[in-house]
């Protein structure tokens, strides 16, 4: 995807089919996604890049040890 947007419309449309298909392991994964991309959204409204799924895990994990940042 080249924006957020894009990939919320994305997500939103196969959240739909995965809903209407009755396939709960999927609706489970897009419900997450697009929490974390909305939540992304409000907390950065003025940038439209597409977060990678590492950037959006951090955001809702900061204390990970895949998410740490350490200074030399």
């Amino acid at each position: 995807m080249k924006t957020i947007d894009e990939h919320i419309k994305k997500d939103q449309e196969e959240f739909l089919k995965a809903l209407s298909e009755h396939n709960e392991g999927k609706v489970r994964h897009l419900t997450e996604e697009l929490q974390w991309l909305l939540d992304h959204k409000k907390e950065f409204p003025d940038d439209p890049h597409d977060p990678s799924p590492l950037e959006l895990f951090c955001e809702q994990n900061p204390d990970e040890p895949e998410c740490l940042v350490y200074d030399d």
